[in-house]
């Protein structure tokens, strides 16, 4: 028997793995664990650990087509339902942003429909809800599995495996009073809301732990102007809050683009593809100058506003931050937003920025081939403009960061290179050292968001003690090998996986694990994220497990 299948988590990426499975005209015996009671919502979408306030990074035009669109979806839910989240049935359209808990809500409805016709379809499928694996063995032609649920622990033998445990957080959030290493799950910053709240991080992690905290001392409101208003509650007089990152910047307004992508003009994938082809000697600076090409054909006036044929990729940053690094960030934010939402209603694309946009996904198909100098170089600016560009958030957000702002509520402080955060001799919080500067705060959140893991952080000892996955290495350039050194490779973390997201080199054990847990794959993917790598990563390994069960039932086929 070959099409013995386990999925080992139920959010977007095991929901799109299964919904490719289920093409598959043989027979297939599926388990899908899940830890959580709630399967098929996905941990950024799971009740309690979100608030109603956290809202979405994806519209529905954006999110890969399942069973029905999420404004289909949301058209059809009642409305009471909608009255939960605040959301006028007449104004839902594709590309508005709706609360997290909505998109869970929406996931599970898609991941049932998807199970019922999986099994219409004659496939044999078994959703395990509150069951973790604890241990994964590789043998010769199987996987062996260690599951605990709730009536103790057992063994579980598949063919194939797909590891889709997407984000891991800490176990405990408040690892001591007023000190939250996460800014989930939500719930647990209930108590952050008294006195004066530190929030490490600008991006929209740091923005939802922020307003979730908000939300608990005061309500957002719209005055008779329409404007929105932050009014604190009884006994949250005493709120105020800091955000803190290296650049002091906010994140920009979602804008309007084109979507899908438009092919860029000069930097393509085919292009990359040749570079990378040309091997790893100086491959950043000439994917960089194929990005270059790439803005000044669709913008020129940007690219001489900024001088862009006289920057390199190492101060393509500073030049990118500088027209709004010295300006007030809340100046800048609200001039931003009001540019943004004039460019929806007129249906406008900044050519520049969305060049820098549709361009991040082709060049990281160069990341992995960086040698270590490149990739250094690589992470420690140019990397943050990409980001930048797709990390930007709804306009909602913006205007409830600028409430708070209004209210007197909160600040944005600007990190020095030598910061330090400290907890000694404080009661509760923390406070930030910055030389002679010092920021102390009676809770503080972490919300630098979800870091790279690597092989050593899997939570399966045997696949550890088979080394049935290894550190993905990155080439060293001459320069940084000592003469004793007896290999020119470094080890940068992340799995070592190939293009089917398979553990490379497991032989002769079998190679029919696949890892698309997304923080182990940031080492080559620093772009992977969201809901749309979720679908890329669950289609790319089903179809190369359907194409092993085809290939092994073929000999079998003929012999017949």
């Amino acid at each position: 028997m070959i099409g013995r299948i386990c999925i080992i988590g139920s959010g977007p990426t095991g929901i799109f793995t299964l919904k490719n499975l289920i093409t598959s005209a043989i027979p297939l015996f599926i388990n899908v664990y899940e830890a959580e009671q709630n399967a098929g919502k996905g941990t950024p979408y799971l009740p309690g650990a979100n608030d109603p306030v956290m809202l979405s990074n994806i519209p529905s035009i954006e999110i890969p087509m399942l069973g029905e669109t999420l404004v289909d979806w949301l058209n059809h839910q009642s409305d009471e339902y909608l009255d939960q989240f605040s959301i006028v049935r007449t104004k839902i359209n594709e590309r508005e942003f709706y609360p997290r808990l909505v998109l869970g809500d929406y996931f599970q409805d898609q991941f049932t429909a998807i199970l019922t016709n999986g099994r219409n379809r004659g496939h044999a499928i078994e959703v395990y809800s509150g069951h973790r694996v604890t241990d994964i063995a590789l043998g010769a032609d199987d996987i062996r599995l260690i599951v605990g649920g709730p009536d103790g622990e057992f063994d579980a033998v598949f063919d194939h495996v797909v590891m889709a445990t997407g984000h891991s957080w800490p176990a405990q959030t408040e690892v001591q009073p007023g000190y939250f290493s996460s800014p989930w799950p939500a719930a647990a910053l209930r108590s952050a809301g008294h006195g004066r709240l530190g929030v490490l991080g600008t991006s929209l992690s740091g923005i939802d732990a922020l307003l979730t905290v908000a939300s608990s001392r005061g309500s957002f409101v719209l005055d008779a102007a329409g404007d929105l208003q932050f009014q604190p509650a009884s006994g949250g007089d005493n709120f105020c809050a800091a955000m803190m990152s290296r650049k002091g910047l906010l994140p920009e307004a979602d804008f309007y683009c084109p979507l899908p992508y438009r092919t860029p003009l000069v930097c393509t994938k085919q292009a990359i593809d040749a570079e990378i082809e040309s091997g790893s000697v100086q491959l950043l600076d000439r994917v960089f100058d194929l990005f270059r090409k790439e803005i000044t054909a669709a913008d020129p006036d940007y690219a001489a506003e900024i001088g862009l044929s006289l920057l390199t990729v190492d101060t393509f940053a500073e030049a990118y931050y500088g027209r709004r690094s010295n300006i007030d960030p809340f100046v800048w934010a609200a001039a931003n937003l009001a540019e943004a939402e004039r460019n929806y209603e007129r249906q406008f694309t900044i050519p520049w920025r969305y060049a820098i946009l549709i361009t991040h996904e082709i060049i990281e198909r160069a990341i992995p081939h960086l040698d270590a100098n490149d990739l250094q170089r690589f992470n420690r600016s140019f990397k943050s403009i990409f980001v930048d560009e797709y990390a930007t958030v709804p306009h909602l957000s913006i205007k409830r960061l600028l409430a708070l702002r209004n209210a007197g509520r909160l600040e944005i402080v600007r990190l020095d290179e030598n910061y330090e955060i400290e907890t000694d001799d404080l009661a509760r919080g923390a406070r930030v050292v910055m030389g002679e500067q010092v920021e102390i705060f009676d809770s503080f959140i972490d919300a630098t968001g979800q870091t790279a893991l690597s092989a050593q952080d899997l939570p399966f000892p045997t696949l550890l003690q088979q080394r049935g996955v290894k550190k993905a290495p990155t080439s060293a350039p001459v320069d940084l090998i000592r003469e004793d050194d007896t290999a020119a490779i470094m080890r940068t973390g992340g799995i070592d996986v190939d293009e089917k997201y398979r553990p490379v080199k497991t032989a002769p054990l079998t190679n029919q694990l696949y890892c698309v847990a997304i923080p182990f794959l940031l080492h080559a993917r620093p772009f992977v994220q969201g809901i749309t790598s979720a679908a890329e990563l669950g289609e790319t390994a089903a179809n190369a497990i359907l194409k092993h069960i085809a290939d092994a039932k073929s000999p079998l086929l003929m012999s017949a």
